[in-house]
């Protein structure tokens, strides 16, 4: 991960941006495949996700690319200094699944736990680039903040799913603060420009569904709901606002050979994450504006079924942001049953 700003930028912006900014919160919507919302069958599955994220622009609570900052240090019209974004982003999560034979309410019950490691992420970039106004290198390759799902209930139709699932994000990942102080300006306090983790505690409520048009299963029209209650920032004063996101996919499978050992699987997605509460706190921007971001994309892959594995690649392009990056990420996953 890279942000390039002019070295003036540094001096000047830094202590008049200070730590009041946005947050971003934990759930990234490009990361699973889209029929990894609703349950599998009953078993153990392994999956290795591997999440990438770039962006070379940012928004402002209008949606318009900010390409300048306008700093007033005293008296006068301020100072107008220009800036470069240059972010990217690498996630793996090896992630455990456990689908049981308990019932629950009539629900088939799972859980699922998921450490990841990063070089950064994309909360952490966002926080360095609106707080500090400084350049940095996340070149660092460590351990992310924990998920934990330990309740995920799964009902199965005749031709529909249904998933409602509770988690949590730890926040075990790389986490520190700096005091920067620059002579003839306050001191002021910001998260360290290297961080991977976010510093605060996540819950996480999960509703998905997903309509087969046949009863094989052959297509899936699959959607999901994601809300997240975020807790205190560690070192802050800051409370980061509720965040809403849907995701939505259509799935396909199409034999690739006669006996339907191997199948190719195609389809758009695409996701809507809109922030539903102003963050809290004396550290909170002073203006607060509520994020959001759309994108639309598509995924394909290859599944074996005799061996119940599949390796699925899937592309996001981010069409509209606020107060937020707004960039591209890409996925490849590959899952397999124990």
């Amino acid at each position: 991960m890279r942000r390039i700003f002019p070295i003036i930028s540094i001096l000047i912006a830094a202590p008049f941006i200070g730590n009041a900014q946005q947050e971003v919160s934990h759930f990234a919507p490009g990361v699973l495949n889209i029929r990894d919302f609703t349950m599998p069958d009953t078993g153990f599955y392994g999956v290795v996700y591997n999440y990438f994220y770039s962006t070379k622009r940012m928004n402002d609570a209008n949606g318009n690319k900010i390409s300048s900052v306008t700093i007033n240090p005293g008296p006068g019209p301020g100072v107008n200094l220009n800036f470069n974004v240059d972010v990217n982003v690498y996630a793996l999560a090896p992630t455990i699944i456990w689908v049981s034979k308990w019932k629950l309410l009539g629900a088939k019950y799972g859980a699922y736990i998921s450490p990841s490691f990063s070089n950064t992420s994309v909360g952490a970039s966002l926080k360095t680039t609106t707080s500090s106004g400084r350049s940095a290198s996340g070149s660092q390759f460590g351990f992310a903040d924990l998920f934990v799902q330990p309740l995920w209930l799964g009902w199965a139709k005749k031709n529909w799913d249904f998933a409602l699932g509770y988690g949590f994000y730890a926040p075990t990942g790389k986490y520190n603060v700096e005091t920067i102080t620059i002579p003839g300006y306050p001191s002021f306090k910001t998260e360290a420009s290297d961080n991977i983790g976010l510093g605060f505690w996540t819950h996480q409520i999960q509703g998905a569904a997903a309509y087969y048009p046949w009863p094989d299963k052959r297509m899936a029209i699959e959607t999901a709901l994601t809300y997240e209650i975020n807790g205190n920032k560690k070192d802050f004063d800051l409370k980061p606002g509720e965040n809403l996101t849907l995701n939505w996919g259509i799935s396909q499978f199409l034999p690739l050979k006669s006996d339907q050992t191997i199948l190719l699987e195609l389809g758009p997605a695409g996701y809507n994450s809109w922030q539903t509460t102003n963050d809290k706190g004396a550290d909170a921007a002073d203006m607060p504006v509520k994020d959001q971001v759309h994108a639309i994309g598509g995924q394909v892959g290859f599944t074996h079924v005799p061996l119940n594995a599949a390796l699925n690649f899937h592309y996001f392009g981010e069409l509209s942001s606020k107060t937020r990056f707004q960039g591209q990420s890409w996925g490849v996953n590959l899952a397999f049953k124990f």
